[in-house]
């Protein structure tokens, strides 16, 4: 079916009516596009930037929009949410060691005026253009800051590079119409050689530690026992003197008790009329008897002459004339 046989069976009074509102019809699809295209949808985190003619106009936020079609156009979405850049970079310390880093950089824009964002919106000509200066600034940061310390500080000074990293590139960032949130140094290494040579200083160190802790517990337990045992001697002693002290109590005692009943056998053998040296030598038979039960030895050697009995009888006698005289001044 061909052009020419349409026309020719399509009414002529109908297609030249529609000739005659062709006008019409294309102002009304025109005036329903542009309903249509009057509302924009922004998405919750996110700001619309507004041109009018190429040139800056207004901001949408996050909901239901009203613009004017056909004159005023959507710019750029810019996300107002966290966002985060992974870095890994090298640096050179003073001393010419080389320092790679591994870091996390989060920033996010920094508010939501009209200024803001147009710094935002028209300072870079696209986002790669954008990482690619933010992320160059704050590797200059860290270089700038390295380059001033010995490979021996760095480790130590995390905190300080951050802060002084902040210190640096806040006032650029804000001109940007961003701002810095964050920066983790998540990883700070040197070279393999270095890292070696670092290992043997920690291991000389954790030797070196363990062999003054070592001396030093041995210094203590022999101190402690060197205590103990002058603690133990001093009981010790104490606890022999003591016994010593004792026993010499015990024989006193034993002494006293046997002139007592020296004293009392004695008298009662005078009120009946019988020698007193009987006494003796009673006491003097059973000290034998003692010694030959009870002495570890097989010979006593004893001088059993006369003179000899004699001699040792006077002397027991001498010793209860003694004894009595002592008695009778302490009862006087």
């Amino acid at each position: 079916m061909d052009l020419s046989f349409f026309l020719h069976s399509f009414p002529h009074s109908i297609f030249m009516e529609m000739l005659q509102n062709a006008p019409f019809i294309v102002i009304g699809l025109l005036i329903l596009l542009g309903f249509i295209k009057s509302f924009v949808s922004v998405n919750q985190g996110t700001l619309a930037v507004v041109t009018v003619f190429g040139k800056y106009r207004r901001v949408m936020h996050p909901g239901l929009n009203f613009k004017l079609p056909f004159i005023e156009a959507i710019y750029k979405k810019i996300s107002i949410q966290n966002r985060s850049v992974e870095l890994e970079f090298q640096a050179i310390t003073i001393d010419q060691a080389n320092v790679y880093f591994k870091a996390m950089l989060l920033f996010s824009v920094l508010d939501q005026k009209d200024e803001t964002i147009q710094n935002v919106a028209f300072k870079f000509v696209d986002e790669k253009n954008l990482m690619q200066g933010l992320i160059r600034t704050v590797e200059g940061s860290i270089r700038s800051f390295v380059a001033t310390r010995k490979q021996s500080e760095v480790l130590s000074l995390r905190r300080d590079i951050v802060e002084y990293v902040k210190e640096q590139i806040d006032k650029t960032l804000e001109n940007w119409g961003y701002h810095l949130q964050d920066l983790q140094l998540n990883d700070i290494t040197f070279d393999e050689v270095i890292m070696k040579s670092m290992s043997q200083v920690v291991a000389s160190n954790n030797l070196k530690a363990a062999a003054e802790n070592e001396g030093q517990a041995l210094l203590i337990t022999k101190t402690k026992a060197a205590e103990a045992e002058g603690n133990a001697i001093k009981i010790a002693a104490n606890a022999e003197r003591e016994a010593a002290q004792m026993r010499g109590q015990g024989v006193a005692l034993f002494r006293e008790e046997v002139a007592k009943g020296m004293s009392v056998a004695a008298r009662e053998m005078q009120e009946a009329n019988l020698d007193a040296s009987m006494i003796m030598f009673s006491m003097w038979t059973e000290a034998i008897k003692h010694f030959s039960e009870n002495s570890k030895g097989n010979v006593i050697f004893l001088d059993g002459s006369p003179d000899a009995m004699q001699k040792s009888m006077n002397q027991m006698m001498g010793l209860n004339k003694l004894l009595d005289d002592k008695n009778m001044g302490g009862k006087k």
